[in-house]
C-alpha cells in the first residue's frame, strides 16, 4: 500500500477524486500542517506529499517537509490554480518536486504514479563535468560534484550560482557503469552552491544505468 498526505485547508476529493490518489492501492491521509505531516511519517514512510498552495505559507510548509530528516527524501507536489509562472517559482526553490495545475490533465496520473514509485535515493558523491547552455550564466562550463543521484534528477554541487528554469548540458561518469551525457533544467536552489535539477533527458540507455548504479549501493 502507497501511503500519501494531501496538505489542505478543505476537502480536495471533489478535485482529485477521479485521479491515482485515490485508487484502492493509495493510503491517504489529511493534514493541514507541517506538524501533522511528520507525526504521519512517524508511523511509516511516506511516498508522496501533495501541498495545496492554497494553505497559508505552502512554500514555507514545503521548504519544512525538505529539511526533516523523515521527509528529506519523499516525493513533494504542490497544486496551483493559476496558470503557472514565475509566481510558483518560490514552491519549486522551497523543494517541490513537482507543480501539478488544478484541476487535473490528462498527464496528471502519469507523473504522479512516478514520482510515488520513486524508491528512496541514496547518496553519491563522484566528480561530474557540467556544461551551461545560455541561461542566466552566459554558457559558463565549469566542472561540479553530483551529491545525490536518482533517475530522474540529481542535487548538484558546484562554485558557480544557478537560477531556477536554467537549462544545463550534463555529462558525468559512474564507476562501473560509464558515462551519461543529458540535459536537465534547475528546479531548485537549496543553498548558494547547491542545485536540484531534473533530467529532462537523457542518451541513450543512461537512466537504465543510472538505476543500476544507484541501486548497486554507490559508495560515498
Amino acid at each position: 500500500m502507497i501511503r500519501a498526505v494531501i496538505v489542505s485547508v478543505s476537502d480536495l476529493s471533489p478535485e482529485l477524486g477521479h485521479t491515482v490518489l485515490f485508487r484502492r492501492t493509495v493510503e491517504r491521509l489529511q493534514a493541514s500542517r507541517t506538524e501533522d505531516v511528520l507525526r504521519i511519517a512517524d508511523t511509516g514512510r511516506l511516498a508522496l506529499v501533495v501541498v495545496d498552495s492554497a494553505v497559508p505559507g505552502a512554500a514555507g510548509v514545503v521548504e519544512a517537509l525538505r529539511q526533516d530528516p523523515q521527509t528529506r527524501n519523499t516525493a513533494i507536489v504542490a497544486l496551483v490554480r493559476s496558470e503557472f509562472g514565475f509566481g510558483h517559482l518560490d514552491l519549486l526553490e522551497a523543494g517541490a518536486n513537482a507543480v501539478m495545475p488544478m484541476p487535473p490533465d490528462r498527464d496528471w496520473d502519469d507523473r504522479l504514479t512516478r514520482l510515488m514509485h520513486v524508491p528512496a535515493r541514496k547518496a553519491a558523491r563522484f566528480p561530474v563535468d557540467v556544461s551551461i547552455e545560455g541561461g542566466l550564466s552566459g554558457g559558463l562550463s565549469f566542472n561540479g560534484r553530483v551529491v545525490d543521484l536518482s533517475v530522474h534528477g540529481l542535487l548538484l554541487e558546484g562554485p558557480h550560482p544557478l537560477q531556477v528554469g536554467e537549462d544545463l548540458g550534463l555529462f558525468f561518469v559512474m564507476p562501473g557503469q560509464g558515462g551519461v551525457r543529458g540535459t536537465g533544467t534547475v528546479v531548485r536552489v537549496a543553498r548558494q552552491d547547491r542545485f536540484g535539477v531534473e533530467l529532462t533527458h537523457v542518451e541513450g540507455d543512461g537512466r537504465t544505468r543510472i538505476k543500476r548504479y544507484v541501486e548497486s549501493g554507490a559508495p560515498d
